[in-house]
């Protein structure tokens, strides 16, 4: 790091100026202030175009007047606040060189280690921006690689067809797989840059790289619509065009639902369970087989009742915390837990009735030798959703609850037994 030298006090030693953007912050604070205009303001997305033509300056001030920063939980580079730390000590004035006088002067104020804040335009030369290396770790974290396990319900609608056996089908659920993986990775992109505030708020999401700054704005804003360019081309070439339907569908509600869904009660919680049932239903377009009422009904219960194990999570976190008030984001407070718990195992149980009815459905009995073994399953789906509203209960489930079933281990035991029952069917 350089010191300054155009900018001199009435001392003999020279100030140290900081630069805000990419020096003293992890972050940019013209791109934070447009996500959060979008995020706000999502029709007036094309006013942004007009300012940013006007120039930086009448995009800034147009943002500056529409936005708000919560200074307190921006990311501060570590290493900076030792250099001012230990410059301070030595007696030399500090100097904060930013566009932005707004938060530049509410982060001034915030942090205390300034002695006056300067336009980035007079500050001359000055603390240079810290450069990073590329951090695969970060974008593995950014990219949700592992909830990707989620996108193995594609293979459900080929499941219940009898066509585990179909390499040719085989193959093209795992390139459905990857396309599926590449259209979530670039929402949850976009749904982290969209959520920074909110996330820093949080007591783990704070972690995650673009909050936290591991990775930049900007290259978020690049990979994102790269990776959703990439799903769908592939959809498009290589699997039907159901399929892609089904991924723009996918696309379309989880925006509304980043946009708006999430924040409204009940609302947020049918849209995950259909998030998750439109995987299924993506599986039956790649695949070309019929979606059947059963299946359909069979997921959309147990998906909602997932997603409100996972509400029940977030909110049982708050009220540990000792929060009285609605969740940043949501319109839930913790006086609401019981009631979820009750309405998510109601909808669990009731996927365990669609189970028992679909055993006496006529299309069941002619597609399986011994339709009556079926009955069997449903035992152990009833201890299934059982356990894992006890474990919600206890705060044992803090991740997604699909995630945690495809990883925990006796999940896995009771799905291994779930689907002997049914080859037993078979």
């Amino acid at each position: 790091m350089g010191d300054a030298g155009a900018i001199k006090a009435d001392d003999k030693v020279e100030p140290l100026v900081v630069d805000l953007d990419g020096t003293l912050l992890r972050s940019n604070l013209l791109l934070e202030r447009a996500l959060a205009f979008v995020r706000a303001q999502p029709l007036n997305l094309l006013k942004t175009f007009g300012w940013a033509a006007q120039g930086n300056s009448a995009l800034r001030e147009h943002l500056e007047a529409a936005t708000k920063i919560d200074v307190s939980v921006l990311p501060y580079e570590a290493a900076t606040l030792e250099h001012i730390a230990t410059a301070r000590a030595a007696g030399r004035r500090v100097l904060l060189a930013a566009d932005d006088s707004v938060a530049a002067n509410d982060i001034a104020r915030h942090l205390n280690l300034f002695d006056a804040v300067v336009a980035t335009a007079a500050a001359g030369v000055r603390e240079k921006a810290i450069a990073r290396r590329i951090d695969l770790s970060a974008w593995a974290k950014a990219l949700r690689l592992h909830q990707w396990v989620k996108n193995a319900l594609i293979f459900v609608p080929l499941l219940s067809a009898h066509q585990l056996t179909n390499v040719a089908l085989l193959g093209r659920g795992a390139l459905a797989v990857f396309l599926f993986g590449l259209c979530a990775s670039s929402v949850y992109l976009l749904n982290d840059l969209l959520d920074l505030e909110d996330d820093r708020h949080h007591k783990s999401k704070r972690l995650r790289p673009f909050a936290s700054g591991e990775l930049t704005i900007k290259q978020g804003l690049i990979a994102f619509p790269v990776l959703l360019t990439a799903a769908f081309a592939g959809a498009l070439l290589f699997l039907p065009w159901q399929f892609a339907a089904a991924l723009g569908i996918y696309y379309i509600l989880t925006l509304s639902y980043s946009f708006s869904l999430k924040r409204q009660m009940a609302v947020d919680v049918i849209a995950l369970a259909l998030l998750y049932t439109i995987r299924v239903v993506a599986g039956a377009a790649a695949f070309q087989l019929p979606l059947t009422f059963w299946l359909l009904a069979f997921s959309t219960f147990m998906f909602l009742s997932l997603a409100l194990s996972k509400r029940y999570s977030e909110l049982r976190d708050a009220q540990e915390r000792g929060h009285t008030e609605k969740t940043r984001g949501r319109d839930y407070d913790p006086r609401d837990l019981e009631m979820i718990s009750a309405l998510g195992a109601a909808a669990g149980y009731q996927s365990v009735i669609v189970l028992a009815l679909y055993v006496r459905d006529p299309h069941t009995v002619a597609l399986y030798t011994r339709p009556e073994m079926i009955w069997l399953a449903c035992p152990l789906l009833l201890f299934w959703v059982t356990r894992i509203w006890m474990l919600t209960h206890r705060g044992h489930v803090h991740d997604d609850p699909v995630v945690f079933a495809i990883t925990d281990r006796v999940s896995l035991i009771v799905g291994a037994l779930f689907c002997l029952v049914f080859l037993a069917a078979t």
